[in-house]
């Protein structure tokens, strides 16, 4: 089953033009989001493993270490940090899934394993997850932002033309080479709050789920997760309690989401930085009946400004 030495085959069914998910722990991964949504799609689905790529070639075994595990508590054996594949056939079409750390080594040989897998079961579709940091409440719906460089996709998904330019991480490499390989590509991203990015976002994962599952056409797996949501929110919303300052911050931040001031894709209100998954950006306002006045935005502006100012970090 293929040629590549870097690919373990595990299994080898019959897809018809699947959608390819991926994501990868690291930069692209702010609170876990990504892989975790796509964790969760593997778990909710039952998907069956499919391959794994080594990852002698890709890995800095420094940084991402492999993990002992005991069996039957005195057998040792080592788990090795590869890239996992596996597939289903949902509702929708039939999927492949992708879920790893991000390669330390070796960008374009690694790129190359997944157009490669791509390829052998001519993909419809390669969509990659992402979560960033950003200045957005956790108490209100999370904000996605989907891109593509297809102007097919951009229309038939409702995505945007990404005008980014700067450095990135591995999920625009991966973009990049479906491109050149005339595969269609698209991203998801999440934005989740930047107060909390060290707490793992259940609620930024079911939207990329539910996002992903309404581009391939089926129900996403997700009843599951809503309790974490729910423990998620109340964790965060103790730790306001204990901090007047930020409580204040994130009631601006609140009065900004419901007043329409969102973030979008647009190089005139910010400056996305794929490679260390932060959001630095200007507020869009919406040009709806109810939109706040820009004297208003800006005075809000400068009080979380100064607070950002006044934080120990």
């Amino acid at each position: 089953m293929g040629n590549s030495p870097h690919i373990r085959w595990i299994s080898e069914p019959t897809l018809v033009n699947p959608t390819v998910i991926a994501a990868f722990t690291g930069w692209n991964d702010a609170a876990d989001a990504a892989s975790s949504a796509v964790q969760n799609l593997v778990k909710g689905w039952g998907a069956t493993a499919l391959a794994e790529i080594e990852p002698e070639f890709f890995t800095d075994f420094a940084t991402i270490r492999p993990q002992v595990r005991l069996s039957d508590g005195r057998i040792r054996s080592i788990v090795w940090p590869a890239t996992g594949l596996w597939h289903v056939r949902s509702a929708g079409s039939d999927v492949i899934l992708i879920l790893g750390p991000e390669p330390a080594l070796r960008w374009r040989l690694f790129s190359e394993q997944i157009v490669s897998v791509i390829e052998k079961y001519n993909a419809s579709l390669f969509l990659t997850l992402g979560a960033l940091l950003a200045d957005v409440p956790h108490s209100r719906p999370v904000q996605l932002i989907g891109t593509a460089t297809d102007d097919n996709l951009v229309d038939r998904f409702d995505l945007q033309r990404s005008r980014y330019e700067g450095p990135t991480g591995i999920v625009g490499v991966l973009n990049d080479a479906c491109s050149k390989a005339s595969v269609p590509s698209a991203s998801l991203w999440a934005a989740v709050p930047a107060y909390a990015g060290q707490i793992s976002s259940p609620k930024a994962s079911v939207a990329l789920m539910q996002r992903a599952c309404d581009i391939i056409g089926t129900p996403a797996p997700v009843g599951h997760m809503m309790s974490r949501i729910d423990a998620y929110e109340l964790q965060l919303n103790s730790m306001l309690d204990d901090d007047d300052d930020l409580r204040a911050y994130v009631s601006r931040l609140e009065s900004m989401s419901d007043a329409g001031i969102t973030i979008e894709d647009d190089d005139d209100d910010f400056d996305f930085d794929e490679d260390d998954s932060q959001l630095q950006f200007d507020f869009a306002m919406d040009s709806g009946d109810d939109a706040p006045d820009p004297a208003d935005a800006e005075m809000l502006m400068e009080e979380v400004e100064q607070f950002l100012r006044d934080q120990d970090k």
